[in-house]
């Protein structure tokens, strides 16, 4: 795996899709309110990290490659922290972003001994967060054209439109850029004939046009991949299982499952994202898919390890691998 980390440093990406504030708060809880039968929690101690697509170029960054993100956030007091993170971990962001009629996208995590008592997300209507406009998209079409990686993060809060996914897809494809995509299917954007397609188990199955909520032992993944080809002919295809790894397919066929080797589960909260960046890497790296899923597997077990979203670093990976007994 030396020979991904080696290459990654050299590569330049770019992310677009829902760039958001992930906070959380660590307390203990030890009694109920007598107000409402709910945990009164102490808080401890509140931690910010950036979210959403900002989260993938963090695990970029985190591994090798510069990385810049594309999307909206609001010139308020989350906006002002989420710029703070993005110059403290070496992110890329043209505040040129900053729109003052839109709320910064924040998720507050509330957890008790180790437990997510509750989520609070503040955001605005889908709508209020789109790049479509001229504006928006011209800086992100500039971005791009320094870019050897495009990725999608799509969290279907609005950044993504068809027409946008269809004009940059276009773009990088005539200077021949990786392009990578973590759909949303019920966001119902069709991601036509990219490099990598990642979805969940869950959406890989809605894709797929089946129930998903079916257990993962009782599917057919061979017929879901190819039914995901048949409508979006994806290069490769990497369907996260949790708990149970990964699956790899290239162009429809199913060829591999990976099972995962995270020792401990402490937080899945941004694991997806892991996934594409360091998957993204491996290819775009010119590695084959096999190879650059057990890369993105180690970094996602690794991730999985530690609470809140996270990353993966070159020398935790390297000594995952040395631990697990892995070729390297």
């Amino acid at each position: 795996m030396q020979s991904i980390l080696d290459r990654a440093s050299g590569l330049r990406c770019l992310v677009v899709g829902d760039v958001m504030l992930d906070h959380y708060v660590f307390g203990e809880a030890h009694r109920l309110s007598p107000e409402a039968p709910v945990p009164v929690v102490l808080v401890r101690n509140d931690l910010w990290a950036v979210g959403g697509a900002a989260n993938v170029a963090r695990n970029l960054r985190a591994i090798g490659p510069l990385a810049e993100v594309a999307g909206l956030t609001g010139k308020d007091a989350l906006g002002d922290r989420l710029q703070n993170l993005f110059a403290e971990q070496g992110i890329l962001y043209d505040s040129g972003f900053r729109d003052p009629d839109v709320s910064t996208i924040s998720k507050t995590r509330i957890i008790a001994s180790r437990q997510q008592v509750c989520r609070v997300d503040r955001e605005r209507p889908p709508e209020a967060y789109s790049i479509a406009r001229a504006i928006h998209l011209n800086r992100v079409e500039s971005a791009l054209r320094h870019a050897d990686m495009l990725l999608f993060s799509d969290y279907a809060k609005g950044t993504l439109s068809q027409m946008v996914v269809d004009k940059l897809c276009k773009i990088a494809r005539e200077k021949n850029c990786f392009i990578g995509a973590d759909p949303k299917p019920s966001h119902s954007i069709h991601f036509s004939d990219v490099d990598l397609l990642t979805p969940n188990a869950g959406e890989a199955l809605t894709m797929a046009g089946m129930n998903p909520y079916l257990p993962v032992g009782s599917v057919d993944w061979s017929v879901v991949c190819k039914k995901i080809y048949g409508k979006h002919a994806p290069k490769n295809l990497v369907i996260t299982l949790g708990s149970e790894g990964m699956l790899v397919a290239r162009n429809g066929q199913l060829s591999k499952k990976i099972s995962t080797v995270a020792r401990e589960v402490f937080d899945v909260s941004g694991a997806g994202d892991t996934v594409i960046a360091a998957l993204s890497i491996g290819l775009a790296s010119g590695h084959d898919l096999e190879k650059s899923a057990q890369f993105a597997n180690v970094a996602a077990g690794i991730v999985v390890g530690k609470l809140g979203t996270a990353v993966a670093t070159p020398a935790e990976i390297l000594n995952s691998f040395r631990q697990n007994g892995l070729p390297q």
